[in-house]
C-alpha cells in the first residue's frame, strides 16, 4: 500500500512478508508451553519452490513442531485473504446471518 508511509510499514508487516523461519520460530514459541499441536499458516510467496515448501517441513520437524500448515499464495483460484486499497470490507462478507429468534441460547 503505497500511502502507508515506510516507519509505519516497517512495524505492521503483513503474514506475507515475514521469513519463512521467523513464522517457525513463533510457531515454536507457542507449541513449547502446550501438549496439542499449535495451527499457525505460513505464508509463502507465489514463486516460492517445491524445495522451499520442502525446507519449510523439515525446518518445522527440526524445531519440533507438532504440525504445520503452508500456504503458497496465489495457489487457488481465490483465495480468502484479498483485498484492494479502497475496497470496502463488508462487501466480502460471506457468513451466514442466523434468525434472531433461531440463535437465542
Amino acid at each position: 500500500m503505497p500511502d502507508v508511509p515506510e516507519r509505519v510499514r516497517r512495524l505492521f508487516v503483513t503474514a506475507g512478508e515475514v521469513p519463512v523461519r521467523q513464522h517457525l520460530l513463533i510457531q515454536q514459541a507457542f507449541q513449547r508451553h502446550v501438549d496439542n499441536a499449535v495451527s499457525k499458516t505460513i505464508n509463502l510467496p507465489h514463486d516460492a519452490t517445491r524445495a522451499d515448501v520442502a525446507q519449510a517441513y523439515r525446518d518445522g520437524w527440526t524445531l519440533g513442531l507438532k504440525g504445520l500448515t503452508i500456504y503458497r499464495s496465489g495457489s487457488r483460484p481465490a483465495q480468502v485473504l484479498t483485498l484492494g486499497v479502497g475496497e470496502d470490507p463488508a462487501a466480502r462478507e460471506f457468513f451466514t446471518r442466523c434468525d434472531p429468534g433461531a440463535c437465542r441460547l
